[in-house]
């Protein structure tokens, strides 16, 4: 499912969210909204893998840990193995202890449940200034 921004400036960012709860995939996307992505949702982690194996690019991914068929830290690790190092992943989940394992798996940042727009927001900012930058 993609979701358009209407009216966005600064070129586009394109989000993947990866997540299968329906209110949190609601209120994830809208923080991303406010930052102008574009935001597409993979309900598994395979879904996410698949996105990016069809050549779809991304600037960020938020990734929830615990996902039916494959699971968040499963899917980072195949994100990275294949080629994606570009892409700014950010794992996400209630349990405070899987930061080191979404770490190791490879993703680049870690916030735990319930993500706050004052935690995310110096992220999504991160990647605008990087992709702004590169157009310049």
């Amino acid at each position: 499912m993609k979701d358009q921004c209407v009216g966005c400036s600064g070129g586009n960012k394109e989000g993947v969210l990866v997540e299968d709860a329906a209110v949190e995939t609601l209120f994830h996307s809208a923080i991303l909204h406010m930052f102008h992505c574009e935001t597409t949702v993979a309900k598994t982690g395979k879904e996410a893998v698949d996105l990016f194996l069809e050549g779809k690019k991304f600037d960020i991914v938020l990734c929830e840990k615990e996902m039916p068929v494959m699971n968040g830290l499963e899917a980072v690790e195949k994100i990275r193995a294949i080629g994606e190092t570009d892409v700014k992943i950010v794992g996400v989940s209630v349990d405070c202890n899987a930061m080191e394992a979404f770490m190791s798996a490879g993703a680049d940042v870690f916030v735990p449940k319930p993500i706050t727009l004052d935690v995310l927001s110096p992220i999504i900012q991160e990647i605008i200034n990087k992709k702004n930058n590169a157009m310049v």
